[in-house]
């Protein structure tokens, strides 16, 4: 069963707003169900740190105003009492209003309450505390219910023992939460609200991208004109959108491949394919009775036949060159030795037509390459100069380095090349030379090219009409 899909837009909305739903879900545990326990443990670590702070001062001669400024800024009622109990000092975070409210009396001519406790009276837990303090091994004692924590320890205070006392408030925080719930509903109403409309405005500017690469990809398949794609977005869809021009040149160049193909080869293709079976037609019905003519049909057909294989292979290696993407396998190679043996292989096979080879090949020349490729290339030259070769059937082949190129000439003395034929002598299917009987594809010299270029090297051609011409393969030497 196929599953079932959404657009990239919608399913990043989804994912938004689940995003939203979490953080919010895990904001409300927080601020409600956990808040009091947090703040049940941030009063007790206060506490217990506050009570520390007071008994490393005891010895500073302002203990009154170190212990007034800690139960203010932490909201701690404080005592001080002596073994048995007995008050010395307490304060809360309301003393220092008091204090100064009553020196506003004062200063206003009122008269002052003498009879003013200097003391709170110590509450009702403390004697709860102090029996759980003198039962205690470590000094230290603590009560807790649900609105009240206490912590104290034994200290020593003018000399003797004394007891401090600290107390806090636990469940000040309900009010607190009640509001913050209240507050907290409107925050999250009115963030949802926006975060869904920052979804929709963030989902619609992810798609828009993906969107434009989604028609340049249909449009690629259907052979039509690139879509437009504004870059900048991110770098991945940036590089996916250079991908697709890569493709969609490389698919170019093999439909302009293939038309090139039918327009330029059908007519080598269509002539041997043409006089082959016109030659077997004129064998069926007319010469099989005649020996003679029998066999120079014969002889048409396995010719046509060559020329139809040749012109296949050319196109077949051609294609193989120009179609692959892999980088060409190169290795030491002895150029001097490639060179000598399609020498000697043509010299074997065309020595009884009367066709001369001078040889000048400098012995020992290691270049850096692919030794199929580069004895392909020397052979089309060679092909070349034997198809186009003079009167006299001499074939000039010439090697030499200068220590940073070797330079591999094929030459002969045939008609040459006409000057506005030069430019255009290894572009492929350049066949009007060819054409004129001699040819096969016009493919040869360009593979000898590409093949040369793969490699690093590169293709010259000097010629003078009625005179011959030289065909120059450069190649970088290996150091």
């Amino acid at each position: 069963m196929k599953r079932k899909t959404g657009s990239f837009q919608k399913k990043l909305l989804r994912y938004f707003i689940l995003f939203t739903a979490v953080i919010f879900t895990v904001l409300w545990l927080l601020q409600t169900v956990f808040l009091q326990r947090f703040y049940d443990g941030m009063i007790v670590r206060n506490t217990v740190s506050a009570a520390d702070s007071i008994e490393s001062q005891f010895g500073n001669p302002r203990i009154a105003d170190v212990i007034d400024e800690i139960s203010r800024k932490n909201s701690l009622v404080v005592y001080v009492t002596d073994a048995e109990g007995n008050p010395l000092y307490s304060s809360d975070e309301f003393r220092k209003m008091q204090e100064k409210q009553t020196e506003r009396e004062n200063r206003a001519g009122r008269v002052f309450r003498d009879d003013r406790p200097h003391y709170r009276e110590l509450p009702e837990n403390f004697s709860e505390f102090l029996q759980a303090l003198r039962a205690s091994e470590t000094g230290t004692a603590e009560l807790r219910t649900d609105d009240l924590y206490v912590y104290g320890k034994v200290v020593t205070f003018g000399g003797a023992d004394a007891v401090l006392y600290l107390g806090a408030t636990l469940g000040a925080v309900g009010s607190a939460a009640r509001i913050i719930r209240t507050q907290l509903l409107w925050v999250t109403l009115l963030s949802v609200a926006a975060g869904f409309v920052l979804a929709w405005f963030l989902s619609r500017s992810f798609a828009k991208p993906i969107s434009q690469l989604n028609e340049k990809a249909k449009r690629l398949s259907e052979n039509q004109q690139d879509a437009p794609f504004a870059e900048g977005f991110c770098t991945e869809l940036d590089e996916l959108n250079r991908t697709l021009d890569r493709t969609a040149g490389k698919l170019r160049q093999n439909r302009e491949f293939q038309n090139e193909f039918l327009a330029n080869v059908s007519h080598d293709l269509r002539t041997p394919l043409t006089m082959i079976k016109g030659y077997a037609e004129m064998i069926r019905d007319i010469s099989r009775e005649d020996a003679q003519q029998c066999a120079a049909d014969v002889a048409v057909i396995v010719e046509e036949s060559d020329r139809l294989t040749a012109l296949v292979n050319e196109i077949l290696e051609y294609s193989e060159l120009q179609m692959t993407d892999k980088e060409l396998i190169t290795e030491a190679v002895d150029l001097s030795e490639i060179v000598t043996s399609v020498t000697d292989s043509f010299e074997n096979l065309y020595a009884k037509d009367g066709f001369t080879f001078a040889r000048s090949i400098a012995a020992g020349i290691q270049i850096h390459g692919n030794a199929s490729r580069l004895q392909r290339a020397v052979y089309n030259l060679l092909d070349n100069a034997v198809r186009h070769a003079g009167e006299d059937k001499w074939i000039g082949v010439t090697l030499r380095s200068d220590g940073q190129t070797a330079a591999a000439e094929i030459s002969d003395h045939g008609s040459g090349i006409a000057p506005d034929d030069i430019g255009h002598i290894w572009e492929k299917y350049y066949t009007n030379r060819q054409r004129r009987g001699k040819g096969v594809s016009g493919l040869g010299l360009a593979i000898v090219r590409q093949t040369v270029t793969m490699q690093g090297g590169r293709c010259e051609v000097t010629s003078e009409p009625d005179k011959g011409s030289t065909f120059r393969i450069i190649l970088p030497v290996s150091t």
